[in-house]
Formats: C-alpha cells, sequence, structure tokens
C-alpha cells in the first residue's frame, strides 16, 4: 500500500506547559503522522497496522482462513489487520488487557507461563499457520542493552512458535539493528524455506527496528 498522505501543514503544539522536551517531541510527532490520521480515521488501534499491512501486501503472510497466533497483541491493531485479510480465526496474548476485538480470542496473561501455550493452541483449534510478534522491550536509550533485550524477547517467541507451527507456516517477530541476531537466524533459515529482513515504510526512519519474515515452514529443525 502506498503511505497515507500526510498533512500539507505542520501541526504546532498550543502549548508545552508541563510537558519535558521529550514528551513535546513525541505530542508533535504523533500530530503530524499520516499514519496516526489513517489509524483514527480507519478504525485501527494503532499506527502499527499498517507495518503488517504493508509486510502482508509484499509476503503475502495472512492466507485466507488462517489460523494466527498474535503474541504480545495489545492494543490490537495486528488482530484487526489480520482478521481484515481473511484470518479464520486470531487469538491473542499479552501482559497488557487488550479491548475486546469481534471475531478474536484475546487474553491477558504471560506467554512464558507454561501453561499458556496449551491453552492458545486450544482456543485457536489447531496448530497456527501464523505467529506474529510485534513485541519490544520498554527502551533505555542505550543501544546494545536495548538490542539485547529484544533479542531475548525474539528468541522467545521463535521458541513458542517452532513446536506448533503448521507445515508451511510464516513468522514474524520484530528486531532491532544490531548484530546478535545471527545465531537466530541461521536457526530459523533450517526451518523455513525463505527468511529475510524487512522495514516497512510504516516504520519511522529513525527508528533501529526491522523485521524478520520468515515463510514456507517444514518443521523444526534438530538443534
Amino acid at each position: 500500500m502506498k503511505p497515507p498522505a500526510g498533512r500539507d501543514v505542520a501541526v504546532k503544539l498550543r502549548t508545552a506547559r508541563g510537558r519535558s522536551t521529550q514528551q513535546q517531541n513525541w505530542l508533535r510527532r504523533q500530530l503530524n503522522d499520516p499514519y496516526v490520521h489513517a489509524a483514527r480515521r480507519e478504525g485501527f488501534r494503532s499506527r502499527a497496522a499498517y507495518k503488517l499491512i504493508e509486510l502482508d501486501d509484499r509476503y503475502h503472510l495472512i492466507r485466507h482462513g488462517a489460523l494466527v497466533l498474535d503474541l504480545g497483541a495489545a492494543p490490537g491493531g495486528w488482530t484487526q489487520v489480520a482478521l481484515q485479510r481473511g484470518a479464520a480465526r486470531v487469538v491473542g496474548i499479552d501482559l497488557l488487557p487488550v479491548e475486546p476485538i469481534q471475531g478474536a480470542t484475546l487474553l491477558q496473561g504471560d506467554i512464558t507461563d507454561p501453561t499458556s501455550e496449551q491453552e492458545l493452541l486450544a482456543l485457536l483449534g489447531g496448530k497456527p499457520d501464523l505467529v506474529l510478534s510485534d513485541m519490544a522491550p520498554n527502551t533505555t536509550g542505550h543501544a546494545a542493552t536495548d538490542h539485547i533485550r529484544i533479542m531475548a524477547l525474539a528468541e522467545l517467541t521463535l521458541e513458542i512458535a517452532l513446536p506448533i507451527l503448521a507445515e508451511g507456516g510464516g513468522f514474524l517477530c520484530k528486531l532491532f539493528q544490531g548484530g546478535a541476531e545471527r545465531a537466530m537466524l541461521e536457526r530459523m533459515k533450517r526451518s523455513f524455506r525463505t527468511v529475510r529482513h524487512a522495514k516497512p515504510p510504516a516504520s519511522r526512519k529513525e527508528s533501529s527496528e526491522l523485521y524478520v519474515v520468515a515463510t514456507g515452514f517444514r518443521g523444526a529443525a534438530d538443534q
């Protein structure tokens, strides 16, 4: 999809009273972000919905009738997109509560809980055709620390996905640019036909985030 059209005139803050410089910069960015305005207009819960839309347009991840598992689902934008694009069933889980979405099952829980996996599979009614994760840790501003933290999350989601994915399934997960992901990527290449890095247009240029997109699951490789 083409990026949403931006506003012709930049919106300025009416007042900075009581706001830190960081808060002012965030609010100014939100007010002038075409994806934020598009999300409000089209009923998506977050601008992140467009990241999945753009990745799906490019890689055709969401098949009609698919079973989709959304890890770290809050606030629900990716779940909305998966349903809109033809998923038969979406089950999401997050530490935070997620407001209900018609057609989806959304749980508040911890994916590290050993009982969560079986509960998620039972609710899906079968092995997922696609496992999604847009999870990211709270950033510290220290690039090396932030990279280590998000890699721990990414590796956790891969550990969850590999034993349960349906044959031919896909996996999409957020990373930060760095270098420590090599071992994870090599493992994925043994389990999927295709593994790629991608940075969708909706991902802000100044952000170090990117996504790993894996398709054609052929079974968890022996470690």
